[in-house]
Formats: structure tokens, C-alpha cells, sequence
């Protein structure tokens, strides 16, 4: 498909996500994978319906995307209604109080809906809201309050975007890497200690169980309920940094040379030895806001050909021209999986693949957290130890 037709088909579908809100009062949410482009929806809502006189507020989860929220204003020849228009992080909006808004647009909306947060929608007004993000939340509680909130007014997926040719065609391969002597022994350690305190809780769901007694809602043996939780994240530590894991990703690096590669991992202190390993540039929060920029900007223009991240890509970062990535850091929720793969296919080129590898400890929590996390997309291949 060529650039033009994609671009008919985006703005159709947009059109048709837009107007589907329209017909509900426009209070709902479009739920889209990454790529469709949402932030142009919330321009394009406001754009139309701000009238004289009237304030709109753009709500995202970071500094750097309101940057990218007021760029996105003036590719679109909004720049009248943006010196109408307020953007701010949920982390300051959720201080607001007794504010009138024509017009509310949410950004990744999925991380604006916490309980600290939520004291925006409860404390302000409003007579429109649109809000965006890539799936619906798994959390029961979370999605509850979100179809509350804005109802889902129009749906597509990532693979239906794929089906649409509006993102690139994706491959992902999860690959099992084993731990050396060493995290084994460190591993082993953590899970016997789990194992104790998940006796000691004496609770089927010891999870819930240990949570209780430590908020000491029900009575329990705290010292076994500490001990769970450390045993948890002392297990997850040895997973998230295995040194296979550097490996591993070495090897793949080598098997792409002439390709741009994204490396996802689980901490900034990974990121940091992943970026060592492969003389890559590491993105992540630790940084400051000019020194990201400009690790973005050498990747962007080639200087540099490998970027390690943590989470600070996960959403709303257009990284073009990267088809490769190799995610190393997971959870088991499928929303940081869907925006990490959709990092990967945004190319210029719509009919090259992205190649997306998952590599991940056998055996451990993260076989568990990877089935959970991918069971929503399709050309997913698990290879063996």
C-alpha cells in the first residue's frame, strides 16, 4: 500500500473513531492500537468544537509529550486553538480545582485514572471528554472506572491497524535463556524464602492474604507477610538482570547490523549495563530532559543505531525507522507490550517487517508474565531452550 492510500485510510478510520464519539454527547474513549494516531484525533477534536471564548485542557503522563502535544497542534494548523488550549501532566492537572473546560483530552488515559489522579474529573468541569490510549485496562477496577468515565466509543486493535496497512506487519519470537550458576544459586535463595512465607501466611491467595495484613486489615504474621513481598522482588531482581540475557541480546545485535534496534529492559540500572554490553545509548528517566533529547536525536539521525530504554518510550514517542527491538525487561500487564511493539512499527517503509524479540528466563515468573502479556497478538513464535 502506497503513503497516500495509507494516509486516506488513517484519516477515514480517525474520522470514523471522531464520530463515534460525536454521537455520544462526546464524552468516551477511543481505544486504538499505537501507530493509528490518536494524538491527531485530540487535535482534531479540538480544533473543530473549541468555540470563542472557551478554554481546552490537554491531559498527559509526561513533560516530554506536552513538548510533543503542542508540536502535534501546529502540524495540524491548530496553532489558534492551542493559545486556547492548556497542557498539562495528570501529576499536576490532579491539583485543579473548580476549573471549567470546554473540551478534556486525555492521553494515555490508562495511567490518568489512578485513585491520586482521578481528584481532576472529580474536583472540575467539563462539557466534553476524549479519552485515548492503545487497549482497555485489565484492571477490574481501572476499566470499571473508565467505562464510568468515557465509554468506549470506538475500538480497533494493533493487529487490525496491521490488517488496515495504517502500522508496519510485525514478527515477535520469544526466546528462553537459562540463568548462569550464579543468579541460579540467587534465584533458588529467593524462591525458598517465598515458598516459607507463603506457608507461614497460611492463605490460598497469599498474595491478597500478606497486602491485608500489612495494611492490617486482618490480623496475620506481618514478619512473613515482609518476607513474601522482599522474597518477591528479590526473585524478580535476578530475573531482570540476567546476564544471559546481555547474551542474548548481543547475539541478535550481530544478527542485525544494518538495522535500527530498540532494546527494552526492566530497570534503569539494566538499561545501563545493556547499553555498555552493546555500545548502545541509554534512555531512560535517570537522565536529564536535554540529554534524553539528545540521545533521541542521534538515534533519529543515525548517528547511533542501538537505543536501551526503560520506560521512557513506552508511549507517545514516535521512533522512526526502527525495525528491529529486543525487549528484555517484562510485567505482566499486555498494555506496555502492545505500546513497545508499537515502537517498532511506525517505519517509513510500511511493508518491512518489524522483528520483535521477547527474551526471558525459563522457567521463572516472566514465562508466566509473557504468555499473559502477548495472548492478545497475533504472529507471536515461542522458541525452546
Amino acid at each position: 500500500m502506497k503513503n497516500k492510500q495509507i494516509h486516506e485510510v488513517k484519516n477515514q478510520q480517525q474520522r470514523k473513531a471522531l464520530n463515534a464519539w460525536a454521537k455520544d454527547d462526546f464524552i468516551g474513549s477511543i481505544i486504538a492500537g499505537t501507530g493509528f494516531g490518536k494524538s491527531r484525533c485530540g487535535v482534531l477534536a479540538v480544533k473543530k468544537l473549541l468555540q470563542p471564548g472557551e478554554r481546552a485542557l490537554v491531559l498527559v503522563p509526561t513533560t516530554q509529550l506536552q513538548d510533543q502535544f503542542a508540536e502535534e497542534f501546529k502540524k495540524w494548523d491548530a496553532d489558534d486553538v492551542l493559545e486556547h488550549t492548556d497542557i498539562m501532566c495528570y501529576q499536576s492537572a490532579y491539583k485543579l480545582e473548580a476549573m471549567h473546560y470546554a473540551i478534556v483530552v486525555c492521553d494515555e488515559v490508562h495511567l490518568g485514572i489512578s485513585p491520586k489522579y482521578r481528584k481532576f474529573f472529580e474536583n472540575n468541569t467539563y462539557d466534553r471528554l476524549l479519552c485515548m490510549t492503545a487497549t482497555v485496562p485489565e484492571d477490574d477496577e481501572y476499566r470499571n472506572y473508565l467505562m464510568k468515565l468515557a465509554p468506549i466509543r470506538f475500538h480497533i486493535s494493533l493487529d487490525e491497524c496491521v490488517e488496515l496497512g495504517l502500522v508496519s506487519p510485525y514478527e515477535i519470537v520469544c526466546i528462553p535463556v537459562e540463568l548462569n550458576d550464579e543468579d541460579q544459586a540467587a534465584y533458588k535463595k529467593a524462591q525458598n524464602k517465598f515458598l516459607q512465607a507463603k506457608y507461614r501466611i497460611g492463605d490460598f491467595d497469599a498474595f491478597t492474604a500478606a497486602k491485608l495484613i500489612l495494611a492490617k486489615k486482618i490480623p496475620g504474621d506481618a514478619g512473613a507477610a515482609k518476607m513474601f513481598f522482599n522474597a518477591i522482588s528479590e526473585r524478580t531482581k535476578v530475573v531482570q538482570h540476567s546476564t544471559a540475557k546481555i547474551d542474548k541480546a548481543e547475539e541478535l545485535v550481530a544478527q542485525h547490523s544494518d538495522d535500527k534496534i530498540l532494546v527494552f529492559s526492566g530497570t534503569n540500572r539494566f538499561t545501563d549495563a545493556m547499553a555498555d554490553s552493546l555500545s548502545a545509548l541509554a534512555y531512560h528517566s535517570g537522565h536529564t530532559k536535554k540529554g534524553r533529547k539528545e540521545v533521541l536525536e542521534s538515534f533519529r539521525d543515525g548517528s547511533n543505531r542501538i537505543l536501551c530504554s526503560t520506560k521512557a518510550l513506552n508511549q507517545g514517542f514516535d521512533v522512526p525507522d526502527a525495525s528491529v527491538g529486543i525487549i528484555v525487561g517484562l510485567v505482566s500487564k499486555s498494555l506496555p507490550m502492545i505500546q513497545r511493539v508499537g515502537r517498532l512499527l511506525r517505519l517509513s517503509t510500511p511493508d518491512k517487517i518489524g522483528k520483535i524479540y521477547i527474551v526471558y528466563v525459563h522457567d521463572s515468573q516472566e514465562e508466566k508474565w509473557i504468555k499473559q502479556a502477548v495472548k492478545s497478538l497475533n504472529n507471536v513464535k515461542w522458541l525452546t531452550v
